[in-house]
């Protein structure tokens, strides 16, 4: 079997040099009808699927508490007045490490955090690189968005009424984190071994469009108001007797359930927490979807937030259960980044009216940033750095988007890809709302103000949905993942 295996491993690796040269231009094929990539996929995957099995999936998993030891402050809220004071449960990181039949190795770290600045995701995927050569590609930094844990460095910096980047415990916090996920990865590559992977998507329905209905009326209305997308993705790591190593599982709803000062993961803290007691063995690893729009209802109270993180285990729990698609252990794998455009900033005089006028703290904090920038002579910035990654799980496509991704997008992916496609959001980098052309035209927080909430200078232009759907498309072409 091990010499088997050697030959096999060795053809594979040809073989993916064969793939790499044509896509980089050193080789081509003819006829003109094989020159498609899909083409060439075709007969990629012709072969790999001879004899990829033999060889199998390798998991490790890896946990660390990331509960800050010191009171800093809470990130997500601009009503809070005080830091936070106590703790409801831990905060996590976990990752999920993957080496495939041909030798790649990958990783899923997930964060009980609200979201990751770039320069902070920059760093820990740069020292992730140098200790165990995982390129961008082969990294997937999610954060829950849960809005019950600590504020990171160049994060929302306007919203707070601290100085975010000088604040010392907010510094001290940022750079531990970023060498706990560091060893994390580390330490779940040494635990790997033999493994089985298995998806499917499940079902539940506590997110409701936050855009197109009340919270204050929810308890009157017959009928809620979409869109929606109710899809739990769930992904089963087991080893070759059965027994479950992994569960990770995600949904595209805010983790807005509490509004405290004590430190929890929201309904996904919980949800992990109980799918980790009705499984013993298991780490639970929660993922965010494209739910930026969506809010979970009703809430506000703790018996809230645990009720849908157990109706979210239930759902996860009856996917596990039944028939999973299985996974053939080969994880193809593409990133790439692109700059997304803002529309013109406000003048000066539109600048000094906010600080004159407006009731909201925030603006004013905003627009005071943005003339004292102006005054030292710095142009505002006119595009952002934006993350798309996929990759394809032996046959199971995860697309993974930075910033706050509507549900629009994973509705549109799903009509491109078809519904059985994974989709995160809150991934790598969250540089700000990533709003629909919709509700740009629409404006309102999620297409409008919320981008003083990040520091832009403006909100982006309608451009942008086209040029994440067509550079998608391009990045499914180079790891096999079909349209429908």
């Amino acid at each position: 079997m091990r010499t088997h295996y050697k030959t096999y491993k060795t053809q594979m690796t040809q073989m993916k040099q064969i793939f790499t040269d044509f896509f980089t231009g050193k080789i081509r094929v003819y006829p003109s009808n094989l020159c498609h990539p899909r083409s060439i996929l075709l007969i990629f995957f012709s072969l790999v699927v001879t004899n990829v099995d033999a060889a199998g999936w390798k998991a490790g998993i890896a946990k660390t508490v990331i509960t800050p030891d010191e009171n800093i402050w809470m990130a997500g809220y601009a009503a809070r007045t005080r830091p936070a004071e106590g703790k409801i449960h831990d905060l996590w990181a976990k990752a999920l490490a993957l080496e495939d039949s041909l030798g790649n190795r990958s990783v899923l770290v997930t964060l009980d955090l609200l979201g990751l600045s770039k320069p902070v995701s920059d760093r820990i995927r740069e020292r992730i690189k140098a200790d165990l050569g995982l390129t961008k590609d082969r990294i997937i930094l999610n954060s829950s968005h849960t809005h019950s844990g600590p504020v990171l460095v160049g994060t929302l910096v306007d919203i707070y009424p601290i100085d975010v980047d000088k604040d010392q415990g907010i510094i001290r916090y940022t750079a531990l984190l970023e060498t706990k996920i560091v060893q994390l990865v580390s330490d779940a590559f040494k635990t790997m071994s033999p493994a089985v992977l298995y998806a499917q998507n499940g079902m539940t329905r506590f997110q409701m469009n936050r855009r197109n209905n009340t919270e204050q009326t929810l308890i009157q209305q017959s009928e809620l108001k979409g869109p929606n997308d109710f899809a739990v993705p769930v992904i089963k790591v087991a080893d070759p007797d059965g027994n479950i190593r992994a569960i990770v599982f995600g949904y595209a709803c805010h983790p807005v359930t509490l509004d405290g000062y004590d430190w929890c993961g929201d309904y996904p803290g919980y949800a992990q927490i109980e799918l980790e007691k009705w499984y013993p063995g298991a780490v639970a690893m929660f993922f965010a979807g494209s739910g930026a729009d969506q809010n979970p209802m009703p809430r506000r109270t703790v018996p809230l937030a645990k009720q849908h993180g157990i109706t979210l285990a239930a759902a996860v729990d009856r996917v596990l259960q039944e028939k999973m698609r299985y996974l053939s252990p080969v994880l193809l794998a593409a990133y790439t980044e692109i700059d997304l455009p803002l529309t013109a900033p406000p003048t000066k005089e539109e600048l000094a009216k906010i600080i004159e006028q407006d009731n909201v703290a925030y603006f004013k904090r905003w627009a005071s940033r943005m003339l004292e920038q102006m005054a030292k002579g710095q142009e505002p910035v006119k595009s952002c750095p934006y993350p798309l990654q996929i990759w394809n799980i032996g046959g199971q496509p995860l697309l993974s988007l930075g910033g706050e991704l509507v549900i629009e997008y994973a509705i549109g992916f799903k009509r491109i890809f078809g519904q059985d496609i994974f989709v995160m959001g809150y991934s790598n980098d969250v540089p700000s709302y990533i709003p629909s052309v919709t509700i740009l035209r629409e404006g309102g927080y999620e297409g409008d103000s919320s981008q003083r909430v990040y520091g832009l200078p403006s909100k982006w232009t309608e451009e942008i949905e086209s040029m994440i759907y067509q550079r998608m498309r391009q990045l499914s072409v180079l790891v096999g993942v079909k349209e429908k």
